[in-house]
């Protein structure tokens, strides 16, 4: 079989954000646990923004083929999380481009740049920032309660000791940066926006639903071989109809989530008068 230059442009774009999906899981999980040892808040957070730029594609136009740098910004803060991140990154490659932090305070700068990370401090200028540089492929990164608001990308938030990650969807469809859909998954849900399922029209509410179709979650193939057990859980968001408008994540090792949620959303339940919020939860061990 022959393949044209754009549809062999399409396959690898699909099997590399396939595999981007796999390593992300591992990322979230190591820093999860690189969190509750002895890491300092600036080092796990570092390490969020080295991989962030792992996982990203950014348009030629931003990242052209050769070996300039991928530059990573720093606006706000101290000069001692500069020095983490320097550290991190130090002696790194995405590819053929080695990587570059700095301290930014303009958007000239910021500009120059492929991520920019808004610390707290520059919560009144945030949202300034990336209307202006929307289109620029720049990724936003911050860790305000408010920057998802404002339209930034990604945010770093603490949680029960832990840092976690909250992902904007609409700002990176926006953008010219491809992150695989699956990152919703792997990142911590509601980010504080207006409710997804909140309009004119009634709320969903709470139900048991009969199902009329399922199938059972695949148990993944590099779960099996790592032995991973354990519970997944998942809210299903379902439709008068009975199909499954969307599923959010619950709790649960995010190989097993993503396994969980993939098959969730093709299941059909029994039609009702109204959207439902129905929960699923499934154990995954050897078969």
């Amino acid at each position: 079989m022959h393949l044209s230059r754009e549809g062999e442009s399409l396959l690898w774009r699909r099997s590399s954000r396939a595999a981007l999906v796999i390593v992300l899981a591992f990322l979230a999980f190591q820093l999860l646990a690189l969190g509750q040892q002895s890491a300092t808040e600036d080092q796990v957070k570092a390490a969020y923004l080295f991989n962030f730029a792992k996982l990203s594609e950014w348009p030629r136009t931003a990242l052209p083929d050769g070996q300039s740098p991928l530059v990573i910004g720093v606006s706000g803060g101290d000069a001692e999380f500069l020095d983490v991140l320097r550290a991190v990154v130090a002696g790194k490659f995405i590819g053929p481009h080695p990587l570059v932090a700095k301290s930014v305070s303009s958007e000239a700068e910021m500009k120059q740049c492929h991520i920019v990370f808004l610390r707290a401090s520059e919560k009144k200028h945030a949202q300034a920032a990336i209307e202006s540089l929307a289109r620029s492929g720049v990724l936003f990164v911050g860790e305000d309660n408010s920057f998802l608001r404002q339209g930034g990308m990604i945010n770093l938030v603490r949680e029960h000791g832990s840092v976690r990650f909250e992902v904007n969807p609409d700002a990176l469809d926006r953008s010219q940066i491809h992150f695989s859909s699956k990152i919703l998954s792997l990142a911590k849900a509601d980010y504080g926006s207006p409710d997804p399922t909140a309009s004119n029209s009634p709320s969903p509410v709470a139900g048991t639903r009969r199902l009329e179709h399922r199938s059972a979650p695949d148990y993944p193939a590099i779960a099996e071989r790592m032995k991973l057990t354990g519970t997944a859980q998942v809210q299903a968001l379902v439709r008068p109809d009975g199909t499954v408008k969307e599923v959010k994540v619950l709790g649960g090792h995010p190989l097993l989530v993503d396994a969980l949620a993939r098959a969730v959303k093709q299941w059909k339940y029994q039609p009702g008068p109204a959207e439902t919020l129905e929960v699923v939860k499934f154990n995954f061990g050897p078969q």
